[in-house]
Parts: structure tokens; C-alpha cells; sequence
């Protein structure tokens, strides 16, 4: 079977997750157009899927927090710029407090997002209930509430950066598994992968490891230890709640 990739790319993204999309989406804006994105399987098809997609800007550091805030200007313009919706809806964040102890990490909290520039107000329970008029305000010692903090559909916007990309000129293949790393005197070379049942090989300068949960075995393969260990979060999903909007 003829290869589906180009034999040969200046940098070679490996995961179609969020990371693997936006890497190859950014790379083809900084004027990197010979770019090939390989997915073991579809596109989001792995850690990106089930992820909450809550959108904060504040983070534990400034350039965090710099590139969580270049996030949200990105996914509002994003639609617009490849025709695919993101999911995107700039709906404000409630940080609560229960006790005065959790109040004083708030304004901890919120004395760092005030160096950092972004808007935020302490607000009291019933304020706080305002906004949100299911949430339990009659234990509540205060609140913050983050006006530009927000939400986007991963999937979607995963999609939307993919065809960015290939606007740009990246190749994005999927069911395309990584078996291998070349490494020649100590550089990567480029890499094999399995593809319909065949192996091909690719040539490249870079590889990018973003294979989210599969990150740690893919590094092995060019004998590299990457620190990352998968880690169980927990969500709610619930059916529709009267008075809740989806907004």
C-alpha cells in the first residue's frame, strides 16, 4: 500500500489529541508548513474526548497564565477562522469558600490574579446565587467570581485546530500507530509506523511527543523518560436540570 504520509517532514507530531492538534496548528502559523501529524487512531480518540473542557485563566505561574488567557483569544476566533465551531462560550467561573480558611486562600489567590491583570470580584453568597441560582449559598463565606473564565467542546476544538493545520499545510493521518524511532548519532532520524496493516517509514528532523496517555511508552522508544503518569479525575454528568442551562 502507497504510503498516506510524505516520506519525508520537517517536524513529525505524534497524537491527535488537543496537544498533538494545536502543536501542528501553531507550528504550520509560525511558517512550518512541512509538517505530518500520525493518530494511532481518530482524531480526540484518546485522552481528549472525556475531558471537562473548563477554560480558567488563572494559573500556578505568569507564563501559565499567559498562555491560558492566549487560549481563550484563540478558541474565540478560532470558529471564524475554520468554519468549525469550538464549543466555546465565555460563561464566567464561581470560586466558593465554605470556611474563612478557604476564603483566606482565595484572596491569596486572587491578590496573584490581580498581578497577573485579569479581572475578578469577591462577591457575597447571595450575589453568588444570583448568578447561580442552584447553588447552596447559606454556608458559603464568600466568593470569586471570573468573569473571561469559560468552556469549550474538546472534540470540537481539537477539530477546528485540526483543519487550521491543514489550512496551513500540515498532513494529519490517522490509524497511523508509531512503532518506532529512528535515531541516528544521537538525533532523531524519523520514524516508523504501521498504517492499513503495512509499515512506512518517515523521515523527519523533530518528532513531538504528544501522546498524552500513551506519552510515557512512546518516549521509551527513542530512550526517553518522560515523568507523566496517567491519574484518575472524576466529573459529573448529569441528564438535563430544570434551571440549569447549558450556557
Amino acid at each position: 500500500m502507497a504510503s498516506p504520509a510524505p516520506s519525508h517532514a520537517q517536524v513529525v507530531v505524534v497524537g491527535g489529541g488537543i496537544a498533538g492538534a494545536s502543536t501542528a496548528y501553531h507550528l504550520t502559523k509560525l511558517g512550518c508548513t512541512d509538517v505530518v501529524l500520525l493518530e494511532q487512531g481518530k482524531l480526540t480518540c484518546g485522552t481528549t474526548w472525556h475531558a471537562a473542557g473548563l477554560v480558567g485563566q488563572l494559573r500556578a505561574n505568569r507564563n501559565a497564565t499567559r498562555m491560558s488567557r492566549y487560549g481563550i483569544e484563540l478558541y474565540s476566533g478560532l470558529e471564524a477562522e475554520t468554519g468549525l465551531a469550538t464549543g466555546w462560550k465565555q460563561c464566567g467561573s464561581l470560586n466558593v469558600a465554605k470556611t474563612p480558611e478557604r476564603l483566606k486562600l482565595l484572596k491569596r489567590q486572587m491578590a496573584r490574579a490581580k498581578s497577573f491583570g485579569i479581572a475578578f470580584e469577591f462577591i457575597s453568597p447571595t450575589v453568588a446565587g444570583d448568578i447561580y441560582p442552584l447553588l447552596r449559598t447559606d454556608d458559603l463565606c464568600g466568593a470569586v467570581w471570573i468573569p473571561g473564565d469559560g468552556k469549550a467542546n474538546p472534540t470540537d476544538l481539537t477539530q477546528s485546530l485540526a483543519r487550521g493545520a491543514r489550512l496551513g499545510g500540515a498532513c494529519i493521518v490517522e490509524e497511523a500507530q508509531v512503532i518506532d524511532v529512528m535515531v541516528e548519532k544521537a538525533a532523531v532520524a524519523g520514524v516508523r509506523y504501521r498504517h492499513g496493516g503495512d509499515e512506512h517509514e518517515l523521515r523527519c528532523e523533530s518528532v513531538v511527543n504528544c501522546g498524552g496517555l500513551w506519552a510515557r511508552e512512546f518516549g521509551k522508544l527513542a530512550g526517553v523518560n518522560v515523568p507523566l503518569f496517567p491519574a484518575e479525575h472524576f466529573y459529573v454528568v448529569t441528564r438535563p436540570i430544570p434551571g440549569v442551562h447549558p450556557d
